[in-house]
């Protein structure tokens, strides 16, 4: 990495202090957040964040009615089952491994109550006492689930004693799993889900241990599919290697031959300042397949091969003719964001064995011409569980996003868009159908659902995203960084159709510049989402703030065990670490804590310190990375490390097992000097910050 990548990342955001407790958002069954409403349901009773609107509570009071409950009692507990769908939490009380069923899960007597750990309910055996013999039409008890008890003994009738042979198999169909306890299992007792809080806030790790094993600078790290210690890491320049991982704890260094990149992509990616590769991405198959996905940038005056669309157009109500073109004399569009499908060098079924790959691509697979020179993002991820292409998407560039291509849903700018990259309809179907290339449209895409938006869009309303993740052992939390202006860095978990306030809101505010010149509008008049956590400026450093935030992931090795199932992130500035745990489990509520971090005394290869302080001189911060033992490494200027033992570092953690140790720790790091400081020194220490090419681009794009 040049000192041009530093700088961009160093300019995106400016920021001041803002609160930092997040708001909860589970899914509906729809994959949607709820959204706030200010008056409740005429028929379902619900309120404050709900997953149904008035429409919705109309359907279900017909459903209701159609039902002909002639028992009171069973009538009462029938509304409330059916009223669960409109649930904040519904998506997970809906929630089966084959699909969404029609009936919520319900708590039976080995399942503690959702609204109280102590109490101990049997909603599920309720049920079966009030309505098993009473009649009900359209029962939605049948035939839904029926496998899992046995054959039904009447198919036409309409008591729950005709369809299922006694309270133990219906309860074993529909209620909590068997010994199910807690947060970690919602299930549905008569009354909205409230979840467990009535014990302490676990306490944040200790601290941070890293161990450095490589020396490289690089933008993205992607585990090989096959499951191995192999992963691959990729420059901003447009190289890819493959690289052995050593095991934790064996004092080894990473295999990675500088001189055999696994491809070469250089000579089509567009590398200045801003422009290389940006994200990296292996297909779900790829061990058989060979197919993976490069995100870079071109230049068309230098490539013949860099066409496309612009992003600033008469859909987006654009016209490029009216943009100014940037400092450096660059036109609209002139520079594309891309999307190219490479294959590994392979014979057979045997991908996972290559260790090259064919330098030319198989196919665009997107091409999108930029309006500006600055946030397009381009980080791309396949969906772990519908295997789907998620691409993330900036606003386009400038300052308040002038166009408001954010907020724009014909727009693809300020986007997080979902691709299938599987099915590739022909070339007349795609011209016919508008697509930027060489994909088709999931169909449960939320255009399905609002006909204004392009059929690519997943989520809209973020400025920046700097490097999302989904949670490997909960794979509907898609969490993303999003790099603010002047006030928020922020990180928003994503869901289908989630507006995320850009440029309206920034964090947890109000855009002033853009609400003074607009009528003020709340975050819940527009159905927007705020963050679930981020930092201001200050939090890093007073005086100059913070850089921009370097989105991470839920930590799930137990090689640091105290930091299991918190999200770990940070400031490209790399002088603070955040730790976020999520309390209660499945609420969506995040407490941040800065966490202290060091280096190993025992590292492979030495860290540098930082002068004047016991932080590690980690450079700066590009990504993380997560192989596929689910350890997290940090990639930075200076080199990647991992995340290891507490104890290599000196810091205590009640949980690990320190027969483990086998070299001696490092001294625990002493308090760190002020942020103002550590960044002052870090400027000091890295002369290409104040080149010359670094204050011009910090003219033109702030």
């Amino acid at each position: 990495m040049g000192s041009y990548w530093v700088a961009v990342l160093l300019l995106i955001s400016q920021l001041f202090v803002l609160p930092n407790p997040s708001s909860s958002y589970p899914l509906c069954t729809d994959a949607r957040a709820p959204f706030t409403t200010n008056t409740s349901l005429e028929f379902c009773g619900y309120d404050g964040k709900v997953c149904c609107n008035s429409a919705d509570d109309s359907k279900l009071e017909k459903q209701f009615n159609s039902m002909s409950i002639s028992d009171p009692a069973c009538a009462s507990l029938l509304k409330s089952i059916l009223c669960s769908s409109c649930d904040q939490f519904s998506g997970e009380l809906f929630k089966i491994e084959s699909g969404i069923q029609t009936i919520p899960v319900l708590c039976n007597s080995t399942a503690a109550s959702s609204a109280s750990k102590s109490q101990v309910t049997s909603f599920c055996s309720n049920v079966w006492d009030t309505c098993s013999d009473v009649s009900v039409m359209n029962s939605p008890f049948a035939p839904a689930l029926q496998g899992k008890a046995g054959a039904p003994v009447n198919s036409t009738s309409s008591k729950l004693t005709d369809f299922w042979q006694s309270k133990t198999d219906f309860c074993n169909s529909f209620g909590a799993p068997q010994g199910s306890t807690g947060n970690e299992s919602i299930c549905f007792d008569g009354a909205p889900v409230s979840l467990n809080n009535d014990t302490e806030t676990p306490k944040p790790p200790k601290g941070l241990c890293l161990e450095k094993i490589g020396n490289g600078s690089y933008l993205n790290m992607v585990a090989h599919p096959d499951g191995s210690n192999r992963a691959f890491f990729s420059n901003q320049e447009g190289k890819v290697w493959l690289a052995t991982l050593p095991e934790v704890d064996s004092g080894g260094t990473m295999e990675l031959d500088e001189s055999s990149p696994f491809l070469d992509a250089t000579d089509e990616v567009h590398f200045d300042t801003v422009f290389g590769v940006m994200g990296m991405a292996f297909h779900p198959d790829f061990v058989r397949n060979g197919r993976f996905f490069l995100s870079y940038n071109c230049d068309k005056v230098k490539s013949s091969r860099c066409s496309g669309r612009c992003s600033c157009n008469s859909d987006a109500n654009c016209d490029p003719s009216k943009l100014n073109p940037d400092e450096d004399g660059a036109q609209p569009c002139r520079h594309h964001t891309v999307i190219a499908e490479y294959s590994a060098n392979s014979t057979g079924s045997k991908a996972s064995l290559a260790k090259t790959a064919n330098p030319l691509e198989v196919r665009r697979t997107f091409t999108m011409g930029l309006p500006f020179t600055g946030h397009h993002a381009g980080q791309i991820l396949f969906g772990p569980e519908d295997g789907y292409l998620y691409y993330m998407m900036g606003d386009g560039g400038s300052k308040n996003d002038p166009y408001n291509f954010s907020q724009n849903k014909k727009s693809l700018l300020g986007k997080i868009m979902r691709l299938d990259v599987n099915n590739i309809p022909s070339a007349t179907e795609i011209n016919d159908l508008g697509l930027w290339g060489n994909y088709s449209i999931p169909k449960d895409n939320p255009f399905a659902d609002d006909k204004d938006l392009q059929p690519e869009i997943w989520a809209l309303g973020v400025r920046n995203p700097w490097r999302c993740s989904f949670d490997s052992e909960r794979p509907s939390y898609f969490l993303c960084a999003d790099v603010g202006q002047e006030t928020y860095e922020e990180v928003d978990l994503i869901s289908k159709g989630g507006n995320y306030g850009w440029r309206m809101y920034e964090g947890y505010g109000p855009n002033e510049l853009i609400q003074s010149a607009t009528k003020n509008v709340s975050m819940s008049d527009l159905n927007l989402i705020y963050p679930v956590m981020g930092y201001s400026h200050s939090e890093v450093n007073e005086n100059e703030g913070s850089a921009s935030i370097i989105g991470g992931y839920f930590y799930r090795s137990m090689t640091d065990p105290c930091m299991n199932g918190r999200y770990l992130y940070g400031d490209l500035y790399a002088t603070a670490l955040w730790a976020a745990q999520e309390y209660p489990i499945n609420s969506g509520n995040f407490t941040t804590s800065k966490i202290p971090f060091s280096c190993a005394s025992d590292s492979p290869i030495p860290c540098a310190s930082l002068p004047k302080t016991s932080l590690p001189s980690l450079g700066y911060i590009y990504s993380f990375g997560e192989d596929n033992k689910k350890d997290i490494y940090v990639l930075t200027n200076t080199g990647v490390h991992r995340v290891v033992r507490p104890s290599r570092c000196n810091y205590s953690c009640s949980k690990e097992n320190t027969t483990r140790i086998t070299n001696p720790p490092s001294p625990a790091p002493s308090s760190p000097s002020s942020a103002s400081t550590l960044v002052n020194t870090m400027k000091n220490e890295i002369v290409f910050l104040i080149s010359a090419s670094f204050l011009v681009f910090l003219g033109f794009i702030l």
